[in-house]
């Protein structure tokens, strides 16, 4: 079965609270258990959270300010210590390798984890996973950040009925996704007369930016869009000299954009009442979830497409 989910690890901001960590967040995609901007605390989250370290396939840091990157060593650290013998992907703009270095070398440590570093350069696709592929796009903010979005290729889905009507099983199903076509004792069967369209799903983080077309071109229809909303509309000056996004331009994004849900997070520590920040999104977009500390966030189902009338 699907396993898609967000697990909220922390929704502070520069300055963690009593009830809030710093920011941190795991993306939970099937076989894949990607870790978004951990900044310091993020290890003991993931306890919290009922997420094993070890279970981490890949890493995106979005920029290099401290409350996204700090516990990036412990994360490491931890892995290795977990005996974890299989590679780590970790992806970064690429000017900021001196704090990378820094970062992953900051302490002694035991044991031996084998890090991929991919620093990136530009927009565009970055990498190309199993059944997935990650896109950067430079935003708007203090120093080179780069938001991220995953796409999953449109497939399709086999109908056990007319598999069976047409006498298609075993090996010669994965035949017919594979190649497109069978022959069963002469016929020739074409897949699209055994299955239907599978869309792919899509996924966007947008964190610490002014609002700019980047942001509203990675969240271009995905079902799940994360974005900061530092601030509340009243402290829209104090949000651009510091390239922030209130929530109502959060939820701005996500309405010029088209995305299905939107998942608000990276707070003012002036702010206690996530309440506030979901009302200012929600007068532009409807699906908006104010995440708290440890929250879950399914990723919606998939959007099955309407049939064509039949002529």
């Amino acid at each position: 079965m699907s396993n898609r989910e967000l697990v909220v690890l922390g929704t502070s901001s520069q300055v963690p609270t009593r009830e809030r960590a710093h920011h941190g967040a795991v993306l939970r995609w099937d076989d894949e258990v990607v870790l978004f901007d951990p900044g310091e605390g993020t290890q003991r989250q993931l306890t919290l959270a009922g997420v094993s370290a070890a279970s981490i396939t890949r890493i995106c840091l979005t920029h290099l300010h401290g409350d996204h990157c700090l516990g990036l060593p412990g994360i490491l650290q931890r892995m290795a210590l977990d005996g974890v013998d299989r590679p780590v992907d970790l992806y970064f703009p690429a000017s900021g390798q001196e704090y990378v270095d820094r970062l992953r070398h900051a302490s002694a440590a035991r044991g031996a984890l084998v890090v991929r570093e991919h620093p990136v350069r530009g927009d565009g696709l970055v990498d190309t996973w199993p059944a997935l592929a990650l896109h950067a796009r430079a935003l708007d903010h203090r120093v080179e950040t780069y938001g991220w979005r995953l796409e999953e290729p449109d497939g399709r889905r086999m109908l056990p009925e007319a598999l069976a009507a047409h006498g298609i099983e075993g090996p010669d199903i994965g035949r017919l996704a594979r190649d497109g076509v069978v022959h069963v004792e002469g016929r020739r069967v074409a897949v699209e007369e055994v299955s239907e369209p599978r869309p792919g799903q899509s996924f966007a983080f947008v964190m610490d930016t002014r609002r700019c077309e980047a942001a509203v071109e990675l969240a271009r229809d995905v079902d799940l869009l994360v974005c900061e909303s530092t601030y509340l509309t009243s402290e829209e000056d104090l949000a651009d000299s510091y390239a922030h996004l209130t929530a109502a331009q959060a939820g701005q994004i996500a309405a010029a954009a088209g995305a299905r849900r939107l998942v608000l997070t990276h707070y003012s520590q002036r702010h206690s009442d996530e309440v506030l920040f979901a009302e200012e999104a929600r007068r532009h977009f409807p699906d908006v979830h104010a995440a708290r500390d440890l929250d879950r966030v399914p990723v919606p189902p998939r959007e099955v497409p309407e049939p064509h009338p039949r002529r």
